[in-house]
């Protein structure tokens, strides 16, 4: 890399660094949420001409070498000519590869296991009774992006100052996106500031059987004593509250009295707070008074990240490349990606092979073979039609009433993103269809499923019936 700078009158102060290529990475870092700038901008290296006009980047390989000309080039034009005061070229080429290493077998060890950060129920073994916390399921150990960020940086904020803004915080969205990860985060980081805080996190279905045994053995003075003097209420799954009075009438009691006391109370659903059934209207009234965030299943770029994690968390070499494989064909969520991750790492082992994109393919067959099977476009536009009470034939038709054309849009965005079918093809099973009408019609309804609650409730009721 080229050191030192020619001299320019009306060059930026920020030219006065010894290094032109760490300024820029240092002003990425800064911009960028810390997991995408440590996935793709921090192992990059770079050349500069003397006269800063052309960068030469040097990128692993070719699959990141595209998804950084994609996602982060122009951003990387754009901040250089601020430093610069002119126009740069960017070049993106490959680093010479280093011997890929061999896949070390995998051992028990101190480092956290894959299924440590998945979604529990149960008590972790090494925190107490009182607050059946898992201490492996932090901040730090979830993978942020898009799908979560909202959600992430509201529990954080509850975490330091629980009691305040955002009380209740109620957390909704499909299995195994990482709801229950955040509220043990918010419990631990909690425990970590305050020690002696009273913290408790639970199922929902042991708030109902804890009632069910107060009421039984007459014990509710224990019960209140327990639940309402909580400084931190934690509590997963509260849709399976439904057509259970008693259980909703001592849970708005402990919601009301852990108000009183400016306690915080954070809950997770599967549906956002006005879409729970059986539930009484004054109970989803107070689930909806505070903050409502939805966790979405996560974006290509996100599952990359969080495989790549994983692996390295049980001292694996990840390629990117068979990170970019396994993400493309493990879309739902992210306990899945951990169970693909699991059979790839397992089939490694037993086979003395090196993590490639065909040990993943075999290692996956079958599930590869399911997912090919189940979810097709036909698939798609069937259920959606069924869904939304029309005919198959409309979604091929020329009919554009408001009726017709919604579904269709919505078939679209999920073949999209359910199926590996281009945008050409998907147009052509609809009727012989521009690739752009498609286009206009994924970007549409990806748009929309941010803003309406209601419409992301029925895409994820979609999405589970398609993948069984």
């Amino acid at each position: 890399m080229t050191q030192g700078y020619p001299p320019r009158n009306n060059a930026p102060e920020i030219l006065a660094s010894p290094d032109f290529w760490q300024t820029c990475i240092d002003q990425l870092a800064q911009e960028l949420p810390e997991q995408q700038f440590q996935t793709w901008i921090k192992p990059l290296s770079a050349q500069v001409s003397d006269d800063f006009s052309k960068v030469t980047i040097f990128v692993a390989n070719r699959f990141k070498l595209d998804w950084i000309r994609a996602q982060y080039s122009a951003r990387l034009s754009g901040l250089m000519e601020r430093l610069t005061g002119q126009p740069v070229s960017i070049e993106l080429a490959l680093a010479v590869r280093e011997p890929t290493p061999r896949v070390p077998s995998i051992t028990k060890s101190a480092s956290p296991s894959i299924s440590a950060s998945t979604p529990t129920h149960e008590t972790s073994t090494n925190e107490p009774l009182r607050n059946r916390l898992n201490a492996a399921l932090t901040f730090d150990a979830l993978v942020e992006g898009s799908a979560n960020r909202m959600a992430r940086a509201a529990a954080m904020h509850v975490a330091g100052m629980p009691g305040h803004l955002y009380n209740p915080l109620f957390i909704y969205g499909g299995v195994g996106l990482g709801k229950t990860h955040l509220m043990h985060a918010v419990g631990n980081q909690l425990i970590s500031d305050r020690p002696n805080a009273n913290v408790l996190y639970i199922h929902a279905e042991q708030f109902v059987t804890d009632v069910v045994k107060a009421y039984q053995r007459k014990t509710f003075d224990e019960f209140k004593e327990r639940y309402h003097s909580l400084d931190l209420l934690l509590i997963d799954d509260v849709q399976f509250f439904a057509n259970k009075e008693r259980t909703q009438e001592e849970f708005f009691n402990a919601f009301e009295a852990l108000l009183a006391r400016k306690s915080h109370i954070v809950m997770t659903s599967d549906t956002y707070p006005k879409g729970l059934a059986d539930i009484h209207e004054r109970l989803v009234s107070r689930f909806d008074s505070g903050l409502t965030v939805a966790i979405e299943p996560p974006e290509l770029e996100m599952r990359v990240a969080i495989l790549i994690n994983k692996a390295h968390a049980e001292g694996i070499v990840m390629p990117e490349e068979v990170a970019f494989f396994v993400a493309k064909n493990v879309r739902s969520n992210v306990r899945e990606l951990e169970g693909a991750l699991r059979k790839i790492l397992a089939y490694s082992r037993f086979n003395q092979k090196e993590i490639s994109i065909a040990l993943a393919r075999e290692a996956l067959r079958d599930l590869l073979s399911i997912q090919n099977r189940q979810i097709s476009v036909e698939n798609i536009q069937k259920t959606v039609a069924d869904y939304y009470k029309i005919k198959i034939a409309d979604m091929y038709s020329k009919k554009r009433p408001a009726s017709i054309a919604r579904p269709r849009q919505i078939a679209m965005y999920l073949a999209k993103e359910l199926t590996q079918k281009s945008l050409p093809e998907i147009g052509e099973l609809f009727g012989g269809r521009d690739h752009t009408t498609v286009l206009h019609a994924v970007r549409k309804i990806g748009g929309e499923r941010q803003q309406l609650a209601e419409l992301n409730q029925q895409l994820h009721v979609l999405e589970q019936t398609l993948k069984g």
